[in-house]
């Protein structure tokens, strides 16, 4: 049975979840909620917010729960305990950088911008350094396996590359990450089509 995703029509905090589907034939079908909508479907989610998924007969919020969640079920966690938690360590700092850009966006876009910018290298450095402690960062983040991280990661390095062009220019592995999963076949033919391509990152139109 298909997930099914309810979310506004942006990328935002759904995107992830795209990929990692498109990405490994995992049915996931959308409900676009136009914001006109919203206030009225507020109520009947699980948490007052978006996006959520419905999928094996619960409700399911917090995107980094659904993420979570469609990769236990379909492999995407690690094969240990030990991957699943530098996994998460690495995502949980992901979100940080993710927190810190959708402030920045959504509240001080025009002050805001270049300071964030200036900082990205010392968030950067972190994933440069875990990326070449896997396969000399030939690979993925952890382990022999694509995780729900690299495809969170992916996301959030393609929407920084679209605020700075340069922003990865002194970190190569990064770089050479975000290329390789752009080139993936699967994730190349769907970030071609009209539906990805007239997507906008974020809800204010910001990016």
């Amino acid at each position: 049975m298909a997930i099914q995703l309810y979310y506004f029509p942006v990328r935002g905090r759904a995107q992830a979840l795209r990929y990692m589907c498109k990405d490994n034939d995992i049915k996931l079908e959308e409900t676009a909620v136009t914001y006109e909508q919203w206030p009225a479907l507020k109520p009947k989610t699980p948490l007052g917010q978006m996006p959520y998924i419905t999928m094996d007969g619960m409700d399911l919020g917090q995107s980094n729960a659904i993420l979570r969640h469609v990769a236990r079920k379909h492999g995407f966690y690690g094969k240990n305990d030990k991957e699943a938690a530098l996994i998460d360590m690495l995502n949980d700092q992901q979100e940080d950088l993710r927190f810190a850009y959708i402030q920045m966006i959504y509240r001080d876009y025009e002050l805001g911008k270049e300071p964030f910018i200036q900082k990205l290298p010392e968030s950067f450095k972190y994933f440069e350094k875990y990326l070449s402690m896997n396969h000399n960062g030939k690979a993925y983040f952890v382990g022999e396996k694509v995780s729900f991280l690299d495809y969170d990661v992916f996301d959030l390095l393609d929407d920084l590359l679209v605020l700075s062009p340069t922003c990865l220019d002194s970190f190569p592995l990064l770089k050479a990450f975000h290329k390789r999963f752009a080139d993936k076949p699967k994730l190349h033919a769907y970030r071609e089509t009209e539906e990805f391509k007239k997507m906008p990152i974020n809800g204010n139109g910001k990016q």
